[in-house]
């Protein structure tokens, strides 16, 4: 197995950093997660973070080197998370539960498996052109579909933040799983939040990404995307994969030689300002990242008491 890959996060204009993003891969399989922690719900991050490393954790202990069913995997582990964070929101006596958007892939056997909840996206391209994308979890997007409005009106419609589906909350959420799809040597699999995708559109993004391999073109999209952010944008979170070695020999990751029961996980740390002081230290989240993983050990050490 071979490709190549790049994750990244940007604070953007926001004051912190709820995004998470991660990898994990084994000898046969490799899974790459985005989670963006919803900002109008108090500590947002704490369920993006618990969503990465319940996927990332999990994944290490079943894909040895393969999982048996990736689409059971996604199904049963998203679910699980959302209902760790609904018993940590009723143990704590939260107001209101933490909640996050998820978007999950996963590659065995040259086949690609796509779950998601919310407007965190995948896009699978090939030769510049996109073959793919998650269709967003969103009030715009419902409204797209009935034909309330076009597709031009979607950008700035008032109501295009909105989104009806997640993890936390009272409602549990639809888990959407996308047709498993065949990769070839080159094609391109990128996943983000919305404050990327929001900014660079799809064309291009496929655009970009045709320029050379991810390591080059995740920052130029991530640079565009911030030179047209305003003061009410958003963090801006992607990871991508090139599949295969052809193109990009001297970058690519190659687990030809790697054992059967070893597990790499790659876990992208939030990127806040390096000068948070004054008025942009009072600004940031009240938990710090210590209160963060501790809240986290606490709910998976729950989860572990009913582990699938």
């Amino acid at each position: 197995m071979k490709f190549t890959i790049c994750q990244a996060s940007r604070q953007g204009p926001r004051k912190y950093n709820q995004d998470r993003v991660a990898y994990s891969y084994s000898k046969e399989a490799l899974l790459v997660v985005v989670a963006d922690g919803l900002g109008g719900y108090r500590h947002g991050e704490i369920a993006a973070q618990l969503a990465v490393k319940t996927l990332t954790e999990s994944f290490q202990r079943l894909a040895l080197p393969i999982l048996t069913n990736p689409f059971k995997f996604l199904s049963e582990h998203i679910i699980q998370v959302h209902n760790a964070i609904d018993s940590h929101t009723a143990t704590n006596d939260l107001l209101e539960a933490p909640r996050t958007t998820i978007v999950v892939a996963i590659v065995q056997h040259d086949k690609l498996y796509c779950a998601h909840a919310g407007d965190s996206r995948l896009y699978h391209v090939r030769d510049g052109k996109l073959l793919y994308r998650t269709e967003d979890h969103s009030q715009i997007q419902m409204m797209f579909r009935k034909g309330l409005i076009s597709k031009a009106e979607m950008a700035t419609h008032p109501e295009r933040n909105k989104i009806y589906n997640c993890l936390g909350g009272e409602i549990p959420p639809q888990v959407d799983m996308a047709q498993a799809r065949v990769l070839r040597d080159g094609d391109t699999v990128l996943l983000c939040t919305d404050g990327l995708w929001s900014l660079v559109n799809e064309v291009e993004m496929a655009e970009i990404l045709r320029n050379g391999p991810v390591t080059d073109t995740v920052p130029v999209l991530l640079d565009l995307a911030e030179s047209r952010a305003d003061q009410g944008g958003d963090n801006m979170s992607v990871i991508a994969f090139n599949w295969g070695g052809k193109a990009y020999g001297e970058l690519s990751v190659s687990t030809a030689t790697m054992p059967l029961d070893i597990i790499t996980t790659i876990i992208n740390p939030p990127s806040h300002s390096q000068e948070a002081h004054g008025e942009m230290a009072d600004a940031i989240p009240d938990l710090s990242d210590e209160e963060i993983e501790s809240a986290i050990a606490e709910i998976q050490a729950a989860i572990k008491k009913v582990r699938i």
